[in-house]
């Protein structure tokens, strides 16, 4: 796939003397990036009165949520206002269209992800939908509010912006000479290139967690959420050629370097990959085929995870979209996520980004070739897989593949105000809110590791919960005054690495388009003052005009259970657990619950699960413990509780969970305490909700 433009072309350019300038465009807004915070900025702009253009480096405008990420992540719906809904109405309105099922009946896909809630049709909306659906509203947007765009235009890096003394930026040069003179400016890539041009400090990789006073942000070492890591196996997997020979040499894509010490900070963003629209329709299936560079030697691990017990959950990723076609994302230990060939790309070259696409594109057509073909593949995996093929009417000029890399995460803006996992976990408030997120704060894994005992493992994964929605502060659009004064960043926003773990969704971006434009047009119209200097009152009051979200909903459902902050003393939720070994599976079926579901053991794998808390005690003293489930006879009555901590004692609690959590203790802890639930020998389903301590006087 040659999604950017060719490398031969890049060379002639970058060698070629420069050539005058085309004329000048001049609008009062410049957008330079073509993902979904583009058009809904451009809608907002043109809405408010104002001249705009796009600058758009991709031919096809929406970035991932028309790339293949057609399987929302959403979050808390009821905090999705303004654009960004109305986007998700447009698409609920084109399915209920006869012509919009060619592969399947609207009776067999069913209702998903619509919003039933909703008492009339003008509000209704659907979270879910195909690629080619998603590019068709964007560029209905363009049409019907006459939006100005300039496509596969590359903004010139090295000499490209034009900043005049009051650290304004007054023009943007592309590759080909075209020059956009504005205003005021927003940089709505992926990557952040315009914001870097421009001279605003940004940064790459994970932060260390002292540096904003975090938990989840640095080096992970030690915490295994989601699926995605080894331990979820049923032995632990060897990384050598030759098992158990160190000098046989480590199998491809596991790093021969140490992770880092937990809570440190590194150079590394978490891993990319194709969000694949896939189809088992025969009549629309593109069988998968050999990519140039193949090489099964780089899937050895892959068979390593057979052998160790991973099978058909490979497919638990394949999540439905309409006309009998999927969004299917990484799962498990060796996905299609490519952990570890991606550090260099947020600061990289236009060619040296595409090389790095196209080993993306190779490492992932070669995993479903060797899938498919591979003899030493389980049968049962294998058959299934061949069932799946590209769509033939899906990103047609790349023969089905998509033609946006997931960009996870690239630059980071560090800007008036940071975004950090404390405002996301209400632990502080956040200032002057310009739209609101709610998905769990998510990374995907950063580095494939051996561990000190010599086995292979996968770091950086987290899923936090956020308990309820959060707010995002407009200063995380601005940069600091002294950088730039006309610039706002609605993607790359000025977050920690694991705040924008949950901001990076692609509604979000939207909202936060959205948002920037807004303010873009108020400051013209308040005589073309500094973005850090508008008035919040002002905008504020436009953007709940307009059908922002900025407060949570009363009566909205927070997650669908309870939220921590109704409960005394100091509680965990189960997400926030620091280890887990095993399969846990996650449930909403019994209630009460905490935030939006809990973990139980599905009766299996006894001796093998355990789940384990770390708290490290402010002070010592006496402590009422209280694991926290919803009862039911099919629970066990003898799960396993074992608490530790930097005292000489140790405690071992039997705890009936057919019956109502009961409060344990008084422990006398101190220092560091452990608390970690264990299935060995139990006679039920093993439940974990969260954990609550509660010192007493």
């Amino acid at each position: 796939m040659k999604r950017l433009i060719t490398l031969i072309t890049f060379f002639t350019l970058l060698r070629a003397p420069a050539s005058p300038p085309e004329t000048t465009h001049s609008h009062d807004i410049v957008i330079y990036g073509g993902t979904c915070a583009a058009v809904t900025a451009a809608v907002q702009a043109k809405r408010l009165g104002k001249s705009v253009v796009i600058v758009s480096p991709d031919k096809h405008l929406g970035g991932l949520s028309s790339g293949g990420l057609g399987w929302t992540d959403t979050g808390n719906k009821s905090v999705i206002g303004g654009l960004a809904r109305e986007f998700y109405h447009r698409v609920y309105k084109h399915y209920q269209t006869d012509n919009a099922w060619p592969w399947q009946s609207r009776e067999g896909y069913g209702n998903r992800a619509q919003g039933h809630r909703a008492s009339n049709n003008d509000k209704r909306t659907m979270w879910v939908f195909e690629p080619h659906v998603a590019e068709k509203i964007f560029e209905d947007l363009v049409a019907e509010f006459d939006i100005e765009v300039h496509r596969d235009e590359w903004l010139n890096r090295e000499h490209g912006v034009s900043l005049d003394d009051n650290n304004r930026i007054t023009t943007i040069t592309t590759l080909d000479g075209k020059t956009f003179a504005g205003k005021y400016f927003l940089d709505t890539t992926y990557e952040g290139d315009l914001l870097a041009a421009a001279g605003v400090e940004y940064h790459v990789g994970r932060e260390a967690n002292h540096v904003y006073n975090e938990n989840w942000n640095g080096v992970q070492t030690g915490v295994l959420h989601h699926f995605h890591h080894f331990d979820v196996l049923d032995e632990r997997v060897d990384p050598y050629r030759t098992p158990g020979d160190p000098a046989s040499g480590l199998l491809p894509r596991i790093s021969p370097d140490p992770p880092g010490d937990y809570g440190e900070g590194d150079h590394r963003v978490q891993a990319y990959c194709f969000r694949m629209c896939l189809t088992d329709h025969p009549e629309n299936r593109i069988p998968f085929t050999k990519p140039d560079g193949y090489d099964p030697d780089q899937y050895e691990l892959l068979l390593r995870c057979f052998d160790a017990g991973w099978d058909k959950r490979l497919f638990n990723k394949f999540d439905p979209l309409p006309n009998r076609k999927t969004d299917t994302n990484n799962h498990g230990p060796f996905s299609t996520d490519n952990i570890g060939f991606n550090y260099d790309y947020p600061e990289a070259s236009y060619e040296e980004r595409q090389a790095i696409i196209d080993e993306h594109e190779t490492y992932q057509k070669g995993w479903l070739y060797f899938l498919t073909t591979d003899p030493r593949v389980p049968q049962d995996v294998q058959q299934e897989i061949n069932r799946w093929g590209l769509a033939k009417d899906e990103f047609k000029d790349t023969g089905g593949w998509p033609h946006q890399l997931y960009i996870r995460e690239a630059r980071r803006m560090i800007g008036d105000y940071v975004m950090t996992e404390n405002e996301l976990l209400k632990r502080k408030d956040t200032p002057d809110p310009v739209g609101m997120g709610s998905y769990t704060i998510d990374s995907h894994n950063v580095q494939r590791y051996v561990t000190p005992d010599g086995y292979v493992q996968n770091e950086g994964d987290i899923g936090v919960k956020t308990d309820g929605p959060y707010k995002i502060a407009y200063g995380a659009l601005t940069p600091k005054r002294t950088q730039c004064q006309n610039l706002l960043v609605p993607v790359c926003v000025s977050s920690s690495h694991i705040a924008f773990g949950s901001i990076r969704m692609e509604p979000v971006f939207m909202i936060l388009g959205e948002s920037a434009a807004t303010a873009a047009s108020l400051a013209i119209d308040a005589g073309d003052i500094p973005v850090q200097d508008l008035p919040y009152k002002t905008l504020r009051t436009q953007l709940l005009r307009d059908g922002q979200i900025l407060e949570t909903p009363e009566g909205a459902i927070v997650n669908g259970g309870l939220a921590k902050n109704t409960l005394d003393g100091v509680v965990f939720d189960d997400e926030e657990a620091a280890e887990r070994t095993g399969l846990w599976k996650s449930s909403r079926s019994n209630k009460p619950f905490l935030a939006s579901g809990y973990l139980h053991d599905n009766n299996t794998s006894k001796g093998q699960t355990s789940i384990t808390f770390k708290v490290r005690l402010e002070e010592p003293g006496d402590y009422k413990v209280r694991v926290l489930y919803p009862k039911n006879a099919n629970r066990a009555s003898n799960a396993n509780l074992e608490i530790s901590h930097d005292g000489p004692d140790r405690h071992a609690v039997t705890l009936n969970q057919r019956k109502e959590p009961s409060w344990l203790g008084p422990f006398a802890l101190e220092g560091d305490a452990i608390f970690q639930i264990q299935n060995d020998n139990t006679d039920g389903y093993v439940v974990i909700d969260g954990l609550q301590l509660v010192k007493q006087n």
